[in-house]
Order: C-alpha cells, then structure tokens, then sequence
C-alpha cells in the first residue's frame, strides 16, 4: 500500500492553516504552524514591513489547486483516489462538491477520528489498516471503506491491549469531534451510525466550488 511520506507540518505551512495531520501535537505550542507566525513576527527591521513575508498572488489555477490538495491532505488521499470519489460524487443526485465531502466523511478511518478513537486522521487509518477496527462485528482494515446508516463500529477484542486502543480510551472525551450523525459509546468505544452526514456536517472551511472547477478544466 502506497504511503504519503511528505512532512505533514510542511503541508500546513504550505497551506497557511492548521489541518490537524498530527494528533496533539497540533493543539501544542510545538506546532510548526504557530511557531512560523511567531518568528516572522518577530522578523522586524530584517523582514518585510510587519514581519510578514510577501507571497506570490496566485492564479485562479492555482487558487483552485490548493483548495484541491488542502481537501485531499485533509482527508489523507491520494490524486488517484480523490478523482474518483469526485467522479462518483458528479454521478450523484446533488451538489458534487457537498456530495464529495459527504463520501470524505463516510470512510471508516475519518469515522474512526471522528468518533475519538485518534488523535488524527493517519492515527484512525494506522489502527484500521493493521486491523484494530471492526464493523458489525467483522474485521475491516480498508481505510476506504464507506459506512452506511446502521453500521456500528468498534475496536476488535483482541486489540484491547494494544497501545492504540489505551490511547483512544485516554483521547475519546477530549478530542472527539461533534457531529450529528453519528452516536458514540465513549465507555464501550463504539460508534453507531445514525444517518449520512448532511451539508451541515461537512467541513465548512473546505471550498468545494473550487474543487468542481479545477477539474471542470480537466
């Protein structure tokens, strides 16, 4: 299975934003992104006017571009993958852009962190990938799986004891992200689903007209 190994605090600073790729860390002063705002704060008479460095204005491309890759670096996918639940979202009933995040939401690992049970995104998807998350009560260890109303997802028995499974118990209460669509047990550590999430459970700071007109161009 392929794997991204670029540094995750450079793809934030790439962006200008947190995206949260690296658990607690993020929440820290130890964040890359938070730290770079100090310093060029603190650039003075050696920097630009207000310690602010001067960024290239982008093209409309570009500008589309990196509202595509801040969606994908988010979510933690590949080109490939992307432009496939883009396409399955344009053969959906809707608005493409609102459908695409919709399938985002649906996979099993952002299940898994939304639900509390990591701290990130790749978190969620090491512990379904190396077969610690059940569905239903059997194994999936498919990042990509989609979920549908009525499935029920939990930690597999003999993954109790693993030090993923401790650090889910430790993180579920504090960092679990609100949603309206999915109930969570935080003392038995499963995840029932209620519905498909709705426009309002997406995440609003993803431009989705930007993401439908990059590959309109395409």
């Amino acid at each position: 299975m392929a794997r991204n190994t670029d540094p995750v605090c450079k793809i934030c600073k790439s962006q200008g934003e947190k995206l949260f790729l690296k658990g607690e860390r993020c929440y820290t002063p130890k964040c890359a992104v938070d730290r770079s705002r100090d310093s060029s704060g603190r650039r003075g008479a050696s920097g630009p006017p207000g310690g602010q460095r001067r960024r290239r204005r982008l093209s409309d491309h570009g500008i589309q571009l990196r509202a595509k890759q801040k969606a994908r670096h988010i979510y933690g996918i590949y080109e490939k993958q992307f432009r496939g639940m883009f396409d399955e979202a344009a053969r959906l009933e809707g608005v493409t852009g609102v459908n695409l995040l919709k399938l985002l939401e649906r996979r099993l690992d952002n299940v898994v962190y939304r639900a509390g049970f990591a701290t990130s995104r790749p978190q969620a998807r090491q512990a379904v990938n190396h077969g610690h998350i059940q569905v239903n009560g059997r194994k999936v260890d498919i990042a990509s799986f989609i979920v549908k109303p009525g499935d029920v997802v939990s930690w597999r028995e003999p993954s109790k004891s693993s030090g993923l499974y401790k650090a889910a118990n430790d993180n579920v209460g504090r960092r679990r992200q609100a949603t309206n669509w999915i109930t969570v047990d935080s003392e038995n550590l499963t995840a029932a689903i209620d519905s498909t999430p709705n426009e309002d459970d997406v995440d609003s700071t993803i431009d989705t007209r930007l993401i439908t007109e990059y590959y309109s161009r395409r």
